[in-house]
């Protein structure tokens, strides 16, 4: 063990958290003892203290009491006579400096300088937190890597910044190297950051590495089932579950050794580039504590082997680099060489099934001109024809295959994709085009992928895109066609006309009691699942996350409860429930995981319910914000009175068919009103509520539960003559 890294974080811990009580000390002599203070629109407090301590920190007193704790955790500075060779000091340090730090960020909300500013994100909210969350369940983020300080040179930042997107890695960023940062570097070079890129700039300063945890933290509350207050637990979750390393870059001071001993809490090693003392045994990490003095070119070769990384890269004969990082890049106009489709020109694609005959594998064309043949700024015709064959392919999985097309054409850098079917628009970057990026390379990404991904079900790919005017309009006529047969088709399936129901167990990595079932007219409850989705699912994976379930004997039609059903949720929930009423959210409602695109409550007052989506931050008349409710609904519980759900369920038939349907609901947000709005209205008057949507409320209407009342009673909703819901 080094004496000279235990030492250097424990002065660094001492130097923090002066800070901190400093910073405190001004905020409370400017706003006072009672001012608020919070991360904006999250829902968990500060989270690394309230997942570590319990305790929920709402206002500056609070802090004073968390100071105290890190105080009491500040080790003695090692000297010859009392320094002892093991960990333990040093991550009392470690832990005491991340207290510090939530303290000292907090403050910067309520007196500054605010976290916010320029390319600085600050911490991120609950919105994002579950949006990106999926992406650490499902795999395509199989970890993120902290990165402290700054590379030698421009040029070296980026070619880390690309291997890291390129092994699909988020990059958190914080703190600097005398004065130039990470993030400076790339924006410098031009890269595009954000959440979309994966590449977050969280803030300049060492405090702000805090956010980089805290993400890990919530990400355990969230999605875990940790409970506030449980540390060992929270920190054996991220250790098991969110593959994560700190990558310090240039020198490292006491401040960041002290950071590198907090990240050591959760089982997150630091890898440096400059000459440090190393911390070889295992023990708190899964392998190596601190490797130093690693070379730039095999700096992240060496992150993923000392965190115990699985990293699975897609290798492809195209010029530009691969990976789900780059499909959050933005292709802006002047930064366009093309487009494919948009206003000015026609556009589509499309996957058709065909016999094994009349699929040539590997066949690619292009039949027409390509893109050097088109000059800088052309808006360009052009249709994106893919024949599929296979012994186990079946017509229902030509959708599938297409959406899968915006993931798998984005995630090459320099193709920005929009839209799908005959609505597409799709830009390539000057600078794609430049390094030989051409449309034949669509096709070689299109039949490389759908092999990988549904090697299962398909052994033939032939892809044919096409970019004269007149093949276009012919072919249109064809796939509109298609396309129409197909909304046909699923548009008259009914829980009802099918034997077997699909499971989604995708979440249980974080949620490990989450069981989502998945029928016809209830979609996944993060929106992205279809029964249709199910059914492929387990076709091309048998043992996978989609698994059949047979509904059984009926024990309630109503509410949606079958034994099968049942018998399924028990085994796969591992035996914590017995029973589910999939049309209820007050009689053993879904269990939710957290990656719900909405949230419906209960509103006693009004004897309805409220529902709202992740991508409303403000108050809700329940007196809790998205946020709040979804700690409350996920980790894979079942709460009566409240559930997670889809925004298409909720034109569904079975919208909580067995509490009274759609005409519960009293109240939604503005935004969500007009987006689902006509179907609302439509489903409506199927149901004989004629200006229903009128009915409903909204945060420009009421934003209380006695609001909601008076305005229902006003306007004489039909809620008000439904027997009570309790």
């Amino acid at each position: 063990m080094s004496k000279i890294i235990c030492s250097a974080a424990i002065r660094g811990a001492y130097k923090i958290v002066k800070q901190a009580e400093d910073k405190l000390k001004e905020a409370i002599e400017s706003k006072g003892k009672d001012c608020k203070v919070e991360f904006p629109n999250t829902g968990y407090y500060i989270p690394i203290i309230y997942s570590m301590t319990g305790i929920a920190v709402k206002t500056l007193s609070d802090f004073e009491q968390i100071l105290e704790i890190a105080k009491k955790l500040l080790p003695p500075i090692p000297d010859d006579k009392f320094w002892l060779p093991y960990l333990g000091h040093t991550l009392d340090a470690g832990m005491a400096t991340l207290f510090a730090e939530e303290i000292i960020e907090g403050c910067k909300y309520v007196i500054g300088p605010n976290p916010i500013d320029g390319i600085w994100l600050g911490a991120a909210d609950d919105v994002i937190m579950r949006e990106r969350g999926i992406e650490f369940v499902d795999g395509t983020a199989p970890g993120f890597a902290a990165v402290v300080g700054a590379a030698p040179t421009t040029e070296i930042a980026v070619k880390i910044a690309r291997e890291l997107q390129e092994k699909n890695l988020y990059v958190f960023m914080s703190a600097n190297t005398h004065g130039k940062a990470f993030a400076e570097q790339l924006d410098e070079a031009g890269v595009q950051m954000g959440w979309e890129t994966r590449l977050v700039p969280f803030g300049k300063e060492i405090t702000a590495t805090i956010y980089s945890l805290g993400f890990a933290s919530r990400a355990a509350l969230s999605f875990g089932g940790i409970q506030p207050g449980d540390f060992r637990r929270n920190l054996l979750y991220n250790k098991n579950r969110i593959f994560a390393f700190v990558l310090a870059l240039g020198e490292v001071d006491d401040e960041k050794y002290a950071n590198a001993a907090g990240a050591i809490n959760y089982g997150f090693p630091t890898i440096a580039d400059t000459d440090i003392p190393q911390i070889l045994p295992t023990g708190v990490c899964t392998y190596e504590h601190v490797v130093s003095n690693v070379p730039h070119d095999k700096i992240v070769e060496k992150c993923v082997e000392v965190r115990g990384l699985k990293v699975s890269v897609a290798k492809l004969d195209i010029p530009v680099p691969y990976g789900p990082a780059f499909e959050g890049e933005r292709i802006r106009k002047e930064d366009m060489y093309v487009e494919l489709g948009g206003p000015k020109a026609h556009a589509f694609e499309y996957v058709g099934m065909r016999e094994i005959n009349e699929v040539e594998d590997g066949k690619i064309e292009v039949i027409g001109h390509d893109l050097e043949a088109f000059k800088e700024g052309d808006s360009v015709s052009a249709g994106i024809y893919v024949k599929v064959a296979g012994r186990k392919m079946q017509k229902d999985f030509e959708p599938i295959f297409e959406r899968r097309m915006h993931h798998l054409l984005g995630e090459a850098q320099g193709i920005f994709h929009m839209g799908q079917r005959d609505m597409i628009r799709h830009r390539i970057s000057k600078e794609g085009f430049k390094a030989g990026l051409r449309l034949r390379h669509f096709g070689i990404i299109l039949h490389a992928r759908l092999h990988e991904e549904f090697g299962a079900i398909i052994d033939k790919v032939q892809v044919t895109i096409y970019t004269k005017e007149e093949d276009i309009q012919k072919l249109l006529k064809e796939v509109r066609s298609a396309f129409h047969e197909r909304d046909m088709r699923v548009a008259d399936m009914t829980d009802e006309s099918v034997p077997l129901f699909y499971s989604c167990t995708l979440c249980q990595s974080f949620a490990p009691t989450h069981v989502c079932v998945v029928t016809p007219e209830r979609p996944g409850l993060c929106g992205s699942v279809s029964w249709l989705d199910g059914k492929a699912g387990y076709e091309i994976t048998p043992t996978g996350p989609n698994q059949p379930i047979e509904k059984g004997k009926v024990i309630d039609e109503t509410f949606g409860e079958w034994e099968g059903v049942n018998t399924f949720l028990y085994q796969a929930s591992n035996r914590q429930f017995e029973r589910l009423s999939t049309y209820s959210m007050m009689s053993n409602p879904m269990t939710s995981c957290g990656c719900f695109e909405c949230i419906s409550a209960l509103l006693p007052l009004t004897n309805g319910i409220m529902t709202v989506d992740r991508d409303f931050t403000e108050m809700t008349p329940c007196g809790m914000k998205f946020s709040t409710l979804a700690g409350m609904v996920g980790g894979g519980q079942q709460t009566p009175g409240f559930v997670g759900h889809s925004k298409f369920y909720i034109t569904s038939k079975k919208f909580i068919r067995g509490d009274g349907g759609l005409s519960r609901l009293v109240w939604i947000p503005k935004a969500l009103k007009e987006e689902i709005g006509p179907a609302i209205e439509k489903r409506a008057q199927e149901l004989g509520f004629e200006g229903f949507l009128a009915k409903i409320a909204d945060e420009t209407i009421a934003q209380t539960e006695e609001e909601v009342l008076k305005f229902l009673q006003d306007v004489n909703h039909p809620v008000l003559s439904l027997a009570p819901m309790i």
